[in-house]
C-alpha cells in the first residue's frame, strides 16, 4: 500500500487528498487547525458524493475513500509516507519552513513535492539536504476535476525523481506534463499575462468585465472567460503570480495592472470573498 502526506486542507489540499485517497493511496492531511481539516473533510464528503450522483463512483465509495484518509496537526505525521505533497500558502517564507521540518522529518527516500503554482522549485529544493529528490506537482482547480498536472523539475531534481513522479501522476488518472523551473512554469506564464491585459482593458475602459469575457468565450473558445477565471482563482493569487514572475523575469509584460492591486488591497478577492469583478452570492 502506497502512502502520501498533504500539506494544507484548503481548496488545493483537500483536492490532492481526495485524488490520492480515491487512487487506493494511505493519506495523511496535515494542516495547523483542528477546524481546517474539519472544513477540508468536509469538502472531500461533498466532491464524492457529487460524483455519486453524477454515477462516476459507487455509492459505496465515499466511504471507502475517507476510511483511507487520516489527519494531523502536526508536520511530524508526515513520516513513513513516500510521497509528500505540499499545497500550503503561496508564501516562500512559509514553504522554505515547511519543506526544511520535511526534511527533517520524513524518510530519507521520500520525494517531497510542492503544488506551487509559480515559487522556484529550485529555491525550494535548496532548503533541504535532498534537492535531488525534491520536485513540482502543481495541480489545476478542482482537482477531481481537472486533468492537467505540471511536473517541474528544479536545477537539481534527478531523473528518477522525476520518472516516480510522472508515473504516480499517471496512475492517479491525471496527464502530466514535464516543464523546467522558470517563474510560472508553462501554465501560469501564459495564462497571467492573458487575465492581466483583460484587467488593463477594464481599467481603461475598453470593455466591461462582461464584454471582455463574451469575446474571449465565443471568439477565442475559452469555456471561461479570463475575469470570471481569475475570481475563480483568487485576485490575491492571480496578484502574487504576477509578481513572481515581473521579478523573476524582469519584463515589464508581467507588471500587475494597478487595478488588480486596487481590488486585492480592498479586498474583492473573487468569489471566496463574495466580489470581485463580479458579484456572488454569500461568501
Amino acid at each position: 500500500m502506497s502512502r502520501a502526506a498533504v500539506i494544507g486542507s484548503g481548496t488545493m489540499g483537500n483536492g490532492i487528498a481526495h485524488v490520492f485517497a480515491q487512487n487506493g493511496w494511505d493519506v495523511t492531511l496535515i494542516d495547523v487547525a483542528e477546524s481546517a481539516l474539519t472544513r477540508g473533510l468536509a469538502t472531500i464528503q461533498t466532491n464524492l458524493e457529487r460524483q455519486v450522483k453524477k454515477g462516476s463512483i459507487g455509492a459505496e465509495v465515499p466511504a471507502q475513500v475517507l476510511g483511507r484518509i487520516t489527519t494531523g496537526t502536526a508536520l511530524e505525521s508526515a513520516a513513513g509516507a513516500e510521497l509528500v505533497v505540499e499545497a500550503a500558502t503561496e508564501r516562500p517564507d512559509l514553504k522554505f519552513q515547511i519543506f526544511r521540518t520535511l526534511d527533517e522529518r520524513c524518510d530519507p527516500a521520500a520525494i517531497l513535492a510542492s503544488n506551487t503554482s509559480s515559487i522556484s522549485i529550485t529555491a525550494i529544493a535548496a532548503q533541504t539536504r535532498r534537492p535531488s529528490q525534491v520536485i513540482g506537482m502543481h495541480f489545476m482547480n478542482p482537482v477531481p476535476v481537472m486533468q492537467l498536472v505540471e511536473v517541474i523539475r528544479g536545477h537539481a531534481t534527478s531523473d528518477a525523481t522525476t520518472r516516480r513522479t510522472l508515473e504516480i501522476a499517471t496512475a492517479l488518472g491525471k496527464t502530466p506534463v514535464e516543464v523546467n523551473d522558470y517563474p510560472g512554469f508553462v501554465a501560469n506564464r501564459i495564462l497571467l499575462p492573458m487575465i492581466n491585459e483583460a484587467i488593463f482593458a477594464v481599467m481603461e475602459g475598453v470593455a466591461t468585465p462582461e464584454a471582455v469575457d463574451t469575446v474571449m468565450k465565443l471568439g477565442m473558445a475559452h469555456p471561461m472567460g479570463p475575469l470570471a477565471l481569475a475570481d475563480f482563482i483568487g485576485l490575491d493569487v492571480c496578484l502574487a503570480i504576477l509578481e513572481v514572475m515581473h521579478a523573476g523575469l524582469g519584463d515589464p509584460k508581467y507588471r500587475p495592472c494597478p487595478l488588480l492591486r486596487k481590488m486585492v488591497a480592498a479586498g474583492d478577492l473573487g468569489r471566496k470573498t463574495g466580489r470581485g469583478f463580479y458579484t456572488y452570492g454569500e461568501r
